[in-house]
């Protein structure tokens, strides 16, 4: 939305709009349109007679499938207090819209810069109802610093009960918010457990979605978005946007119009006095790069068709990615369903990893750059720490670490290798660093139970015996308050089951042991990679001394 919003400047605006809409006609024709959405922002915001225009705009001579259904999107406040218009848009031809709730926290909502409360809302869906959508979505949000699952639940609970045929789920990214600051003190394993108690809440009261997919749909044999957004995800249809701050994707292109970054009208305005495309940049795209491209929004849906993979790129998917479709079935992240490879309801915890193994070889060789600079975000910690609230806990608290290690088969060699398990942490603090397997004692379990119970979440580790080494309680060890740990271990042969990480688990791995001199570990191997224990998070280097020693 423009900043200063007046009746003159959406004039201008919408003339520029018409302008860039002329532009790109002889361009479209003999071309069939697939969807039409008008969003990005409130159009609902601008007169009826302007909408009325680009409407017209959009439909004068251009070639639109028969059942195309156009989608709006609209905000509470309008909703509410503007019905009339909402009755004028559905006679315009939207008969499908869109409406952002985000959550039933009004000081969330004001720290986004949004007007909402329960009354609002309810009016608003009156309104809708009253004017003739049938097809009704709304729009929520989940991974704030500051939510908790009882809220986030209130919050589902509450968009359900305003019955709408669709909700779509997005994750808070807090830029331009007040809240920006809070994004680096979110955990993944946060996001994961809030999409997974969605996602568990809406299917049982009968919104459907396959793991991964962001829309949930009451309505039977239907995907719940819009028709652009339906071929975008699964086919990889081409889109044209229009507007400031546009993206547009072709066969082998990306471009994003000015305002893209600023939001300012300036550029977009003097481009298109000067009859020139409005674009500020413009990528051409080798085929590798729009592979990526389809197939990262396909995981919007948490799938890729094989059929519409094929008819896009004239090649077959398995045969492209045989490599990456093979790790993807063999760590049960996803799994063929018909000509379908669907995320399962592992491979949705982990989404966010599952994406980039489908990216181009360059992109995945600046990631792999990026990670080996990568460094523990400070920053990201404090934030989270400003938000832990140690007194939820019985103090002190109790946890578990578990020192399991793996000997080589042959038990009369002395020398043989020792490995021991690590997993890297998905949760603060210390996220993304290697520890121990373990975690917290629940309320009315015992610790060996705790031991047994977090050794099979994090690493899928079952058949072992563990026996308990000691307790490590120094002031300090952990940064979240006064937790006390029990210290666990035991031992495994080379032909016991592979860890496979779970939980707040990002990765789980054997790591071979180079012992010192003085017969203490020295630094630990993987591969390539080498650390000394003084990279392992917590006390978990004295505790693996401890046990090694002993």
């Amino acid at each position: 939305m423009l900043p200063e919003w007046t009746a003159s400047t959406e004039t201008e605006y919408v003339n520029l709009l018409l302008a860039e809409i002329e532009m790109y006609r002889p361009l479209l024709q003999g071309k069939r349109i697939e969807g039409f959405d008008v969003g990005g922002g409130t159009p609902t915001k601008i007169s009826l007679e302007n909408l009325r225009r680009i409407t017209d705009a959009v439909t004068k001579g251009l070639n639109f499938r028969d059942d195309v259904v156009f989608s709006i999107e609209t905000t509470p406040v309008i909703a509410a207090k503007e019905p009339k218009k909402l009755k004028d848009v559905f006679n315009l031809g939207y008969t499908r819209i869109s409406m952002g709730v985000q959550t039933v926290s009004e000081k969330l909502l004001n720290e986004l810069g949004r007007e909402g409360s329960t009354h609002i809302y309810e009016q608003a869906v009156r309104n809708i109802r009253a004017a003739g959508y049938s097809r009704f979505n709304i729009d929520l949000m989940y991974g704030f610093l500051n939510q908790s699952d009882v809220d986030f639940e209130s919050t589902l609970h509450y968009a359900m009960s305003l019955n709408p045929e669709y909700i779509t789920l997005y994750r808070n990214r807090y830029k331009g918010t007040q809240l920006e600051d809070e994004a680096a003190g979110v955990s993944l394993y946060k996001i994961i457990n809030q999409y997974r108690l969605a996602y568990r809440m809406l299917t049982e009261h009968g919104y459907a979605a396959n793991p991964g997919k962001n829309t949930f749909s009451k309505v039977q044999g239907d995907y719940g978005t819009s028709d652009y957004l339906t071929r975008r995800v699964i086919e990889g249809t081409p889109y044209l946007g229009v507007g400031l701050g546009a993206q547009s994707f072709g066969v082998d292109y990306l471009a994003y119009n000015d305002g893209a970054a600023s939001k300012q009208l300036a550029r977009y305005r003097d481009k298109i006095i000067q009859g020139e495309f409005p674009i500020q940049d413009i990528y051409c795209l080798p085929q590798q790069e729009s592979v990526a491209k389809m197939v990262s929004v396909a995981f919007y849906f948490g799938f890729i068709d094989r059929g519409s993979f094929a008819r896009r790129f004239g090649s077959d998917f398995e045969n492209m990615f045989a490599d990456e479709v093979a790790y993807v079935l063999q760590q049960g992240l996803m799994e063929w369903q018909d000509a379908r490879l669907c995320l399962t309801s592992r491979g949705a915890d982990y989404i966010n990893g599952v994406i980039p193994l489908f990216y181009s070889t360059r992109a995945k060789d600046e990631l792999l750059t990026l990670a080996k600079r990568g460094k523990v975000c400070c920053a990201g910690e404090k934030e989270f720490l400003s938000a832990y609230r140690i007194d939820d806990y019985e103090r002190p608290s109790l946890t578990v670490d578990i020192v399991i290690l793996k000997r080589g088969k042959d038990v009369s060699n002395a020398d043989r290798s020792l490995s021991v398990l690590m997993i890297r942490r998905g949760e603060h603090p210390y996220m993304g660093m290697w520890a121990l397997p373990g975690g917290f004692v629940h309320p009315g379990e015992s610790v060996d139970e705790a031991a047994y119970r977090e050794l099979q979440q994090e690493a899928g580790i079952t058949r072992v015996t563990l026996k308990q080494r000691g307790v490590f309680s120094k002031p300090g060890r952990d940064p979240r308050g006064w937790i006390i740990s029990c210290a666990f271990v035991g031992d495994i042969l080379d032909d016991h089951e592979s860890p496979v990480f779970g939980d707040d688990a990002v990765d789980a791995r054997w790591f071979e042991m180079r012992m010192n001199s003085a017969g203490q570990v020295g630094a630990l191997i993987q591969g390539d990679m080498s650390m000394g224990l003084d990279a392992l998070a917590f006390d978990h280097a004295e505790i693996l001394q401890s046990v090694i020693t002993t």
